[in-house]
């Protein structure tokens, strides 16, 4: 967890590109689960990475942009659905964005790697100079705090999005800041973004040049002229940067590595699913089961069972959050000019593996809302479900939008329909699926088998997707992740049939609310969008 200095300003260790590739390369990939939703992470991490180049975060936009192009070309160019012509045109279209990538990769590399060098110069200017006196810290007083700060230190200096920052805050300690920030930002790129459309550009120009780099300035960028890209051309340079990336592995340079990384490593600031160390050919024709809310689960009915098994160990029910609590912060006025770029946010909670895990900011009125649209299906003893949608600023998650999908609901299950309309308002709107919120009914607060199987999807493509659980009948609510490990890893294995089933982990899922990376931000506003026909 963070360390005592949590409301403070502090300075780390730049990262050289050797040490940022590691941590891309780092990640788990299971070619059980469809491609469809391996290309929709892919998408998110361009998306998170052109909102890290805005920021000026080169280091973070370096380790997301390679590991896209790993995942793309080293993984998904030979997973199983590649053969189908159906989604083939994705796939393609996703390689294309792999050559804008590496072309980012190339700019990005001597800058980040002369910013290591000057820091580790201006080190050694200072040693050289005595500045650096430790003698007065480093007396019998070294104890547990110090032994924190270490701790906190080391994790910062793994961490790509915040290492070498001269401004890193920490949310929890900074939560109006935050408040603030989210609505600048928010509102100035909905404004540039209506903008953009007022004047006649597509949505696929608008995505295409801000997926080449113009996000800087794509308020701007509709005055300029639209730029073709030859297809023949394009071909050529994929296979050249190919070629080339291949030739710097054999020579030893440090170019991209297109074999996939398991768990054998577990450092990298995302995770991804791990693949099961046994797996039948029945297993790889099923594939592994998945959200409910984006798709309909091989082998899982919609029928109420006869008799629910043993609910799962449920965690400690969350402490209620003290608004009148004085909390360490960086003083900033209402009418300072707030930035994303000017500080950056640090992990505020670790996955048991030690990966940072970034701050999601909830808004405290948003269950309350959603338990209203839900009442009738409540009363009428069926379940809910919402999918909790936001944005990335300053590497801090902020939800803004409570989106009701269509949904076909029973007492124990809630599926989503018509998922296209679902994922083309969430693309249309430039935001980023942050995980979901559904009722029991009737029954306590607790992930079922069901949710986790639901959750393992969401969480494989973010890790820091949670599942919010409202149990209105009893009063009670959670916020939950899947731990890392064992949870992500037994859930995704699992083979298991039916609608609930027990699994042999005891620790697979855990609060995600105080302790965790989620914290109300009271003032956070956000917007409810019904897609449910006739709301």
């Amino acid at each position: 967890m963070a360390g005592h200095e949590e409301g403070k300003i502090a300075t780390s260790r730049p990262m050289n590109v050797e040490q940022i590739v590691r941590k891309a390369q780092n990640f788990d990939y299971n070619p059980l689960i469809p491609l469809k939703y391996w290309l929709r992470t892919a998408a998110t991490l361009l998306k998170e990475a052109e909102i890290y180049e805005h920021e000026g975060n080169d280091q973070q936009t370096y380790l997301l942009l390679f590991r896209h192009a790993q995942l793309v070309l080293g993984n998904l160019s030979g997973h199983p659905d590649a053969r189908s012509l159906e989604i083939r045109n994705a796939l393609v279209q996703a390689e294309k964005e792999v050559q804008k990538s590496l072309e980012k990769l190339e700019v990005l590399r001597p800058r980040i790697n002369k910013r290591f060098e000057r820091y580790e110069q201006l080190m050694k200017d200072r040693d050289a100079r005595g500045a650096f006196e430790f003698s007065e810290r480093r007396t019998s007083s070294r104890g547990e705090h110090e032994v924190k700060e270490q701790s906190t230190h080391r994790r910062m200096l793994s961490d790509p999005a915040v290492a070498g920052s001269t401004e890193t805050l920490a949310a929890g300690e900074n939560k109006e800041l935050a408040v603030r920030l989210a609505h600048i930002e928010i509102r100035r790129r909905a404004t540039a973004r209506k903008a953009t459309r007022q004047a006649g550009i597509s949505e696929e120009v608008e995505q295409e040049r801000r997926t080449a780099g113009l996000w800087g300035d794509w308020e701007e960028a509709f005055t300029k002229g639209d730029q073709s890209i030859d297809r023949d051309t394009l071909s050529r340079q994929m296979q050249n940067v190919r070629l080339q990336v291949d030739g710097s592995n054999k020579n030893g340079r440090h170019g991209l590595s297109f074999r996939p990384s398991f768990a054998s490593q577990r450092t990298s600031s995302y995770q991804y699913p791990v693949v099961p160390e046994k797996s039948t050919q029945e297993d790889r024709l099923n594939g592994p089961p998945f959200p409910s809310s984006m798709a309909k689960s091989a082998g899982y009915g919609i029928a109420k069972p006869a008799a629910l098994p043993e609910l799962p160990p449920k965690p400690g029910k969350p402490e209620p959050l003290a608004y009148g609590v004085p909390s360490r912060s960086v003083a900033t006025s209402p009418s300072a000019d707030l930035k994303p770029l000017t500080f950056t946010f640090k992990a505020s909670a670790y996955l048991e593996n030690g990966s940072p895990l970034r701050t999601i900011f909830l808004p405290p009125d948003l269950r309350h809302q959603f338990l209203s649209i839900a009442l009738p299906n409540t009363r009428s003893n069926l379940e809910t479900c919402g999918i909790l949608c936001g944005t990335l600023i300053s590497n801090a998650l902020f939800i803004s939008k409570l989106v009701i999908p269509d949904q076909e609901s029973t007492s124990d299950t809630c599926e989503t329909v018509n998922e296209d309309v679902l994922f083309d308002y969430v693309d249309g709107e430039d935001l980023m699926v942050l995980g979901w919120i559904h009722t029991h009914p009737t029954q306590t607060c607790f992930m079922s088998s069901r949710d986790l199987h639901t959750h393992s999807g969401y969480q494989a493509m973010m890790t820091e997707s949670i599942a919010i659980v409202c149990a209105p009948s009893k009063d009670e609510w959670g916020v939950f992740r899947l731990t890392d490990p064992p949870g992500m890893k037994t859930v995704l294995s699992c083979t298991q049939k039916g609608l609930f089933h027990p699994h042999a982990e005891t620790n697979i899922y855990t609060d995600a609310l105080r302790p965790g990376h989620v914290f109300e931000a009271k003032g956070l506003e956000f917007e409810v969008v019904d897609l449910r026909p006739n709301h």
